[in-house]
């Protein structure tokens, strides 16, 4: 019997519009009744929005976050496991992409840091238009991000997101970025693209991203820490994702599933290849090995 399924979120879990079917709801109820644990583990941060995808989903343990930089302990309501970077390293890259004019975002436990809209953020903003207060990812938007984190008290920062859509430029910041010790720049091979509305009009947001964390962070990395303390093999373990940073748990559980538009790596590592996630592939996945194997 598997006792854990993860699940990445964007790309994934959710539609490119930033929800989960009421028939990917059904399933994760299916396979949790059945006595299989059903984790999130996503590049996302912001305990309080992933604290509610989690009730909204019916996952009631644990959610890993920031790509492995934490676990959060849902019934006991507090972090378990953390790899933040540190201030230093934040301030590092944040120079490196003031001064090449390049447009980033540093996530912490409770928001976004952001200078404007863009990308991502802009993503995230529409996102919360559709949600309660509550339920929001926290976007903090400030002029000078520099001198902003120089003055943080708190210092749980989980990572730093990196955008353009000039492949030229993108390529020449990840390698200046490779020259900064002890953080892990993420190798993403294809642009994101994620839709938003506009009224009745669909607009695609296309861009080239990379993803700086703490060396030694990732995914699999937290999943193992949670399968020790809980005494539960790999083998009793599926994991579920489309990108890079899922590259390692897909490659490490009893049973690695790759998304129908995954990037050709992870589909090459899988075990299994399901739809995307415009078709539901999370709820094919899960019914697959799961609910009719119960």
């Amino acid at each position: 019997m598997y006792k854990i399924v993860a699940i990445d979120l964007d790309g994934t879990m959710l539609t490119p519009y930033g929800t989960v079917t009421e028939n990917t709801k059904e399933k994760i109820k299916q396979t949790i009744d059945q006595g299989t644990d059903v984790i999130i583990a996503t590049g996302r941060p912001v305990i309080a929005y992933l604290k509610n995808l989690a009730s909204e989903i019916g996952s009631k343990n644990y959610f890993i976050a920031g790509n492995g930089a934490m676990i959060y302990d849902i019934k006991q309501d507090k972090t378990i496991y953390k790899k933040y970077l540190t201030k230093d390293k934040v301030l590092d890259i944040v120079k490196i992409c003031e001064e090449n004019s390049i447009f980033f975002n540093v996530y912490t436990e409770n928001s976004i840091i952001t200078k404007s809209l863009q990308y991502n953020a802009l993503y995230y903003n529409k996102e919360n238009l559709k949600r309660e207060e509550n339920k929001r990812i926290h976007i903090n938007i400030v002029e000078n991000i520099y001198e902003y984190i120089k003055n943080m008290e708190e210092e749980d920062f989980l990572k730093i997101t990196i955008c353009d859509e000039t492949q030229a430029i993108f390529n020449s910041i990840i390698n200046k970025m490779r020259t900064i010790k002890d953080v892990e720049v993420l190798d993403v091979s294809h642009m994101s693209r994620k839709i938003i509305k506009q009224g009745t009009q669909e607009i695609s947001i296309e861009y080239f991203y990379t993803e700086v964390s703490r060396a030694g962070v990732d995914k699999w990395y937290a999943l193992e820490y949670l399968m020790e303390n809980l005494q539960i093999k790999k083998e009793e373990v599926i994991t579920i994702g489309d990108n890079i940073n899922d590259l390692k748990m897909i490659q490490n559980a009893g049973i690695g599933i790759a998304m129908g538009e995954s990037t050709p790596i992870l589909k090459k590592e899988a075990d299994y290849v399901t739809a995307d996630n415009s078709s539901e592939g999370v709820a094919e996945a899960l019914e697959k090995y799961i609910i009719n194997n119960s």
